[in-house]
């Protein structure tokens, strides 16, 4: 990647966005601002790497002089730190560039789904909405409930929310499989732990759709939002359930008051889920060993367990363990997704 060009990108990029006229378009200014930033981070990263190797050359001079011992001693302690740091930022830099070439998601839709466990399994995957939103709202992303059902104890049976933001898709996409909660559920009267799990599904959403849907293979029905135990919240029938017939998906939408932005959030969600299908299919053909999460190369069983009584999380699929459960599901993951987020895909199946 030429770094000129980038550069020469960044400037204009930033001449643009010094328009007045560009906040009133939207979805240009977000796009254009979204780039600029990335350019900024590229441009920044290489800015670090440089002023790394020229303080190794200035070190490495200090040592060849042999003038000054005291001051060929610190040279010499700051050498390993030095090395090891350009390594990161080296590493930094490729990942950057290697982003920059590929077509990144915009962002994702995440769906969770109570499983095993009952009640208690419809609280964690409740617990784990939470987890997430607040991580979400930490990074300043934006966040959007497409779709949710709520049980009579404020569990969740799933929920399906878009997050959109600056390394949504890096952050989160090994986020989906299924993870597993053993605790003392507030029921429990004897004491005993339980294990219960959800499932967590994460759908990348393309900066521009790949997959066009003919209109006359949708089947589209408007009916009544519901809340928790199913209970009337809208007496208008404003929910969306889309069937794509060719292939029986269904997608619903009901978190909107308003019908048509329930029917475009439907409409979104069902172009991502065959987007993901058709990855699905692609996966197949290309090896019938892996499995994957909803397409990709993602999905294990118990990806994750989080341990309350042992007030620990560990990520199976590393063999690497956290504590301060607490904090955690409190929304503070970058511990955890950055020790995710450089591997690959094959590292994971194979941990």
């Amino acid at each position: 990647m030429d770094m000129e060009l980038l550069k020469k990108e960044y400037e204009e990029l930033t001449q643009k966005l010094a328009d007045p006229e560009i906040i009133s378009r939207w979805e240009e200014f977000q796009e254009i601002s979204k780039r600029r930033g990335y350019i900024e981070k590229i441009i920044k990263k290489q800015e670090e790497t440089l002023a790394l190797q020229k303080q190794l050359a200035e070190n490495n001079q200090i040592l060849s002089s042999h003038e000054d011992e005291e001051l060929s001693i610190i040279a010499q302690q700051e050498l390993q730190t030095i090395h090891e740091s350009i390594k990161k930022a080296e590493k930094e830099l490729e990942r950057l560039l290697k982003q920059q070439q590929e077509d990144t998601p915009a962002g994702i839709v995440m769906e969770i789904r109570s499983g095993t466990g009952g009640d208690e399994a419809s609280l964690f995957a409740r617990n784990l909405y939470d987890m997430y939103s607040k991580y979400a709202a930490a990074k300043g992303w934006k966040q959007t409930l497409v779709d949710i059902s709520d049980t009579d104890i404020r569990g969740l049976r799933e929920v399906s929310f878009m997050i959109e933001g600056e390394d949504v898709f890096e952050k989160l996409r090994r986020e989906g499989g299924v993870h597993r909660v053993q605790r003392i559920p507030e029921t429990e009267k004897a004491g005993r732990i339980h294990t219960s799990t959800a499932s967590v599904a994460v759908l990348p959403k393309p900066n521009k759709t790949k997959i066009d849907i003919n209109p006359s293979e949708l089947e589209i029905e408007a009916y009544n939002a519901s809340g928790p135990g199913g209970q009337n919240v809208n007496k208008r029938k404003t929910a969306i359930r889309v069937l794509h017939k060719p292939t029986g998906l269904i997608v619903t939408s009901q978190a909107s008051r308003n019908q048509q932005q329930n029917r475009e959030f439907a409409i979104q969600l069902l172009q991502m889920k065959l987007n993901q299908q058709k990855r699905d299919q692609e996966e197949t053909r290309l090896s019938s060993e892996r499995r994957s999460q909803i397409g990709g190369a993602m999905r294990a069983e118990k990806i994750r367990t989080y341990n309350f009584p042992q007030d620990r999380v560990t990520d199976h699929r590393i063999q690497q363990t956290w504590h301060g459960i607490e904090k955690i599901m409190e929304g503070n993951l970058d511990e955890i997704t950055g020790a995710l987020e450089n591997l690959k895909d094959f590292e994971l199946q194979n941990a």
